[in-house]
C-alpha cells in the first residue's frame, strides 16, 4: 500500500490576529503564551509583550469574585471546555472593572495529556451595563406606577396592524380585574370590554392619533363580565418613533365616580355646587354681566365669616385681596377671558375677618359667552394654600441653610490647600527673620530678608482674612462693590485648592466692574464653578480659565437667559478643557442632587446652589459645552453704578530664630514657591550643604537627565503645578535607581504615603515650621541614628 505525506495542519494565525474578540493560548501550567490584539486592548495594554509579562507575573487574580477562578478550572477539568462563562474582572493595566464572556478548551496529544489551552474573551461590559440599567429602569417604573392611580402603560402602535403593549402597571387589576401578564400576552383583550356604543368614537380617537393630532384625552365606557359599567379616561403621548410605528406612554383612569357625579350635578346645579363644596374647596359662581356672585358657605367659613356676613357681589372678595396681588390676579383673569389661557388660575392673599391674611388658589372657567365671545358666567373654587405657602417659605429657609452648609463644606476642602501656602509663608517668615538677625551689619544684607518677611506677612494676613470672611455665617447682604477684587480674592484661595497638573488662567482686565452683590456668596459661586471644573477633569491635567468682562444684554439674549431685564451686565466666565457635557446633561445640570460623579463622590448640590445664588442676585447663568471640547459657565450679574474698594494695610510680623546645623553633602531642593526655594537654598548652604534648587519638577528632571554629578538627597514638594512630587520621584528613579529621595507636603495623608511608597520613597515629611526644622530633617535623612 502506498502512503502519502499527511496534509499540513491549517494555519489559523491570521484569523487569530484579526478576531474581533480576545483570543489567547496558555500552557498546561496556566502561563499565557499568546494573546491577539483584541485581548491586548481589552486588558488595556499597548502591546502583547507588555501584557504577557504583566499578567504572568501578577500575584492577584483578575476575577472580582474570588471563587470564579476555581469554578473556571473545575469546568475545564470536568468537561475539557468552558462555554459562555460570564464574569466581572479587574484589568491588570489600570484596575478598571469589566464584564467578559469566556470560552475555553483543552488541546490534548494522542495520549490525552493537555498540550495547552485555547480560549476567547469577549468584552460585554456595555451589554451588561445596559441590561442592569434597563432592569433598574423597569424596577423604578414598576415602583413608581404602584403609586399612581389607574393603569400606566407603554404601547407600540404600528402604522398598520394591532398595537403591542410593552408595559402594563398593576393598576389594571383595579379596573379590569386582569393581570399585567394577561394584557401583555393578548393586546386585544382590553378592546373586548369596550361599550358597543363607544366603540366607533374610540376608533375615531385612535385614527386621529395615527394622523398625528395631539391626544387631548378621551372618555369612554367598558362593560365587565358581571355587567358592571365603568367610565374610563385614557390619554397617551408619543415618546419615541420607530420604524413602522411609534411608542406611546399613557394613563388609564377609572373616572366612574366622577362621571356619576357629573351626571348628578347636571341634573341639579345646587347639588353640583354642594358636591364641589363638600370636596374641600369653596365654590363661587360669578354672573359677570350683573356682577352678582354666589360664594359658598365653605369659602365664607374659610375667611372667618358667617354665611350672612358677605354680600352677593364680586367686589366683596376683590376688595379683600391684598393690594400687591391685585395686578397679577386681574392679568390672569383677563388672559382667560381673552382665550389665551384655557383655565383661570391665580394665587393671592385674602384678608380674613380677624385681619390676618390667608393664601388661596383660585381656579375657574367661563362657562357662558355672548354672541361676540364676551364672558357672561364663570364658576370656580377657592382652595386654602396657606400651609403650602408656609412650607415654601420654610423650603427657602432650608435652601439658605443648604448654601451655608455648602460654603462650610467648601471651607473644609480648602483647609488642606490653604495649609500648603500657609506653611510656605510661615517658613519664609521665620527663615528670613533668622537670616536677617544674622545679616544685620554695615553690608546691609538684612534688607533683602526683611523685604521677604514683609511680603510673606502681608500674604499670610490676607489669606487668613479671606478664609475668615468666606466662612462667617451671615444672611445675604447685597452691597455695591467692585466685582474684580472679589474674584481676585477667591482666585487666591483657589490656587491653594487646585490639584497638581491643573493650571489656572485669568483674563480679568483692569476695570473694577461694580455690582450689587453679597461678597461671600459671589466668591462661593466662583469656588463652586472652578471646583466643578477640575473635578470634571478627573486625574488628568488641564486648564481652567476665569474671565471677567462687561457685556450688553439685549431683549433677545435676556429672554434666552431666563427673562432677566435687558441692560449692561458683568459676565464672569469659568471655562475648562475637560471632557465636556452632553445635551441631556446640560439640561439637568442645575437640578438638585443631579450628578454625573460616581456614587459617594458628590452630592449633586454644587451647581444648584450656584444657580440659586445667581438668581437671588437678579442675574442669570448659562452653560456652553460640547462633548470632548470642555465646558464654559457664564454668570451674568447686573452692572451697578458705583462701588467701594478697600485695601488692607500690611502688618510686619516677626518669628523665632532658627538654630544652625551642620552637614556636608549635595542636596537638590524643589518647590514651586520661589521665596521658599530661595530661602531653603540659602539656609542649607549656611549649614555647609552644596545645594541645587528648582521651582518646578520639570526643571529638576531636565537637570537630572543632563547632570552626571552625584546627589546625596533629593527633597521635593508634592503639590506643584504640572509635575507633582511623586511624578518627579518616579521619573528620577528611572534615571538613578539608588537615588535617596524625600517628599514634603503640607497635607500628608495615607493616600500620599502609600503612593510614595510604591515609587520607592520611604520618607514623606510634613511641611516644616522653620528652616532650622528643614535642616534638621535633612541631617536625619542623610545620617539616621
Amino acid at each position: 500500500m502506498s502512503s502519502s505525506a499527511p496534509a499540513p495542519a491549517p494555519d489559523f494565525s491570521s484569523l487569530f490576529q484579526f478576531l474581533p474578540i480576545g483570543a489567547y493560548r496558555s500552557s498546561a501550567a496556566g502561563e499565557m503564551l499568546l494573546a491577539n490584539p483584541a485581548l491586548v486592548r481589552i486588558n488595556g495594554y499597548e502591546d502583547e509583550r507588555t501584557m504577557l509579562i504583566d499578567v504572568n507575573r501578577a500575584h492577584s487574580d483578575w476575577y472580582v469574585a474570588p471563587e470564579q477562578r476555581a469554578h473556571f478550572q473545575a469546568l475545564l477539568a470536568r468537561d475539557g471546555y468552558v462555554r459562555g462563562l460570564v464574569s466581572e474582572v479587574v484589568r491588570h493595566a489600570d484596575g478598571r472593572h469589566l464584564w467578559i464572556n469566556e470560552n475555553a478548551h483543552a488541546v490534548r496529544d494522542a495520549a490525552g495529556a493537555v498540550l495547552y489551552y485555547e480560549g476567547t474573551v469577549e468584552d460585554i461590559t456595555e451589554r451588561v451595563q445596559a441590561q442592569e440599567a434597563l432592569a433598574r429602569s423597569e424596577e423604578r417604573l414598576r415602583l413608581l406606577t404602584t403609586q399612581i392611580p389607574g393603569m400606566v402603560f407603554v404601547v407600540h402602535v404600528p402604522d398598520e396592524g394591532d398595537p403591542a403593549y410593552r408595559f402594563v402597571s398593576a393598576g389594571v387589576r383595579q379596573i379590569y380585574g386582569l393581570t399585567p401578564e394577561d394584557v401583555l400576552r393578548d393586546p386585544n383583550v382590553l378592546s373586548r370590554y369596550r361599550h358597543p356604543d363607544d366603540a366607533p368614537r374610540f376608533a375615531d380617537h385612535i385614527r386621529r392619533i395615527h394622523d398625528g393630532l395631539p391626544d387631548i384625552g378621551f372618555e369612554y365606557r367598558i362593560v365587565l363580565p358581571d355587567g358592571t359599567e365603568r367610565w374610563l379616561y385614557r390619554r397617551s403621548d408619543t415618546v419615541a418613533r420607530e420604524a413602522g410605528g411609534q411608542v406611546r406612554v399613557g394613563l388609564l383612569l377609572d373616572i366612574t365616580d366622577r362621571k356619576r357625579a357629573e351626571i348628578a350635578l347636571h341634573e341639579s346645579e345646587a347639588l353640583w355646587k354642594l358636591a364641589l363644596d363638600s370636596a374641600g374647596d369653596g365654590v363661587w359662581d360669578w354672573n359677570i354681566g350683573t356682577g352678582e356672585e354666589y360664594v359658598s358657605p365653605r369659602i365664607k367659613a374659610m375667611y372667618g365669616y358667617a354665611d350672612d356676613e358677605l354680600l352677593r357681589g364680586a367686589h366683596e372678595l376683590d376688595g379683600r385681596t391684598h393690594p400687591d396681588d391685585v395686578p397679577q390676579m386681574l392679568a390672569d383673569r383677563a388672559a382667560h377671558f381673552d382665550g389665551h389661557m384655557p383655565v383661570y388660575r391665580n394665587e393671592h392673599r385674602i384678608r380674613c375677618k380677624d385681619g390676618s391674611w390667608k393664601w388661596v388658589l383660585s381656579r375657574g372657567m367661563v362657562i357662558a359667552r355672548d354672541g361676540q365671545g364676551r364672558p357672561l358666567r364663570m364658576v370656580g373654587t377657592h382652595t386654602d394654600i396657606s400651609d403650602l405657602k408656609a412650607a415654601e417659605a420654610h423650603q427657602r429657609a432650608l435652601e439658605t441653610q443648604l448654601r451655608e452648609s455648602q460654603k462650610m463644606e467648601a471651607i473644609g476642602t480648602l483647609a488642606g490647600g490653604v495649609a500648603h501656602d500657609f506653611n510656605n509663608l510661615l517658613a519664609a517668615i521665620l527663615g528670613n527673620l533668622a537670616l536677617a538677625r544674622e545679616d544685620v551689619g554695615p553690608d546691609h544684607l538684612a534688607q533683602e530678608s526683611l523685604t521677604e518677611i514683609s511680603r510673606a506677612a502681608i500674604r499670610a494676613r490676607q489669606l487668613v482674612q479671606q478664609i475668615l470672611a468666606f466662612s462667617r455665617r451671615q444672611t445675604q447682604e447685597l452691597q455695591r462693590q467692585p466685582l474684580l477684587p472679589l474674584v481676585e480674592d477667591a482666585l487666591r484661595l483657589l490656587r491653594s485648592l487646585l490639584p497638581a497638573g491643573v493650571h489656572l488662567n485669568t483674563r480679568l482686565g483692569a476695570a473694577a466692574m461694580p455690582v450689587l452683590a453679597d461678597a461671600t456668596q459671589i466668591q462661593q459661586v466662583l469656588m463652586n464653578l472652578c471646583t466643578n471644573a477640575w473635578q470634571a477633569m478627573g486625574a488628568k491635567p488641564g486648564d481652567i480659565t476665569v474671565a471677567l468682562r462687561e457685556t450688553p444684554v439685549d431683549a433677545a439674549l435676556a429672554l434666552r437667559l431666563g427673562s432677566i431685564d435687558p441692560g449692561t451686565y458683568v459676565c464672569l466666565s469659568v471655562a475648562d478643557n475637560g471632557p465636556g457635557m452632553s445635551a441631556d446633561t446640560q439640561r439637568r445640570i442645575f437640578e438638585p442632587f443631579f450628578t454625573t460623579k460616581a456614587p459617594g463622590s458628590g452630592t449633586g448640590l454644587g451647581l444648584s446652589v450656584v444657580h440659586g445664588i445667581v438668581k437671588a442676585h437678579r442675574g442669570a447663568i448659562a452653560v456652553h459645552s460640547v462633548p470632548g471640547e470642555g465646558a464654559r459657565f457664564d454668570v451674568y450679574l447686573p452692572l451697578a453704578s458705583t462701588a467701594a474698594t478697600a485695601e488692607a494695610p500690611s502688618v510686619p510680623v516677626s518669628g523665632p530664630v532658627p538654630a544652625p546645623a551642620a552637614a556636608g553633602r549635595h542636596i537638590v531642593y524643589v518647590d514651586d514657591y520661589e521665596a521658599l526655594v530661595f530661602l531653603a537654598g540659602r539656609l542649607l548652604r549656611k549649614h555647609g550643604y552644596r545645594v541645587t534648587t528648582f521651582v518646578s519638577g520639570e526643571e529638576a528632571l531636565d537637570w537630572f537627565r543632563r547632570a552626571q554629578e552625584p546627589v546625596d538627597l533629593l527633597v521635593t514638594d508634592q503639590n506643584m503645578p504640572g509635575m507633582s512630587g511623586v511624578d518627579l520621584v518616579r521619573a528620577v528613579r528611572e534615571l538613578r535607581p539608588s537615588q535617596r529621595m524625600a517628599i514634603v507636603s503640607g497635607h500628608v495623608n495615607e493616600s500620599l504615603v502609600n503612593e510614595a511608597h510604591v515609587v520607592g520613597v520611604s520618607d514623606v515629611l510634613g511641611k516644616q515650621d522653620s528652616m532650622d526644622a528643614l535642616a534638621e530633617s535633612v541631617r536625619q535623612l542623610l545620617d539616621p541614628e
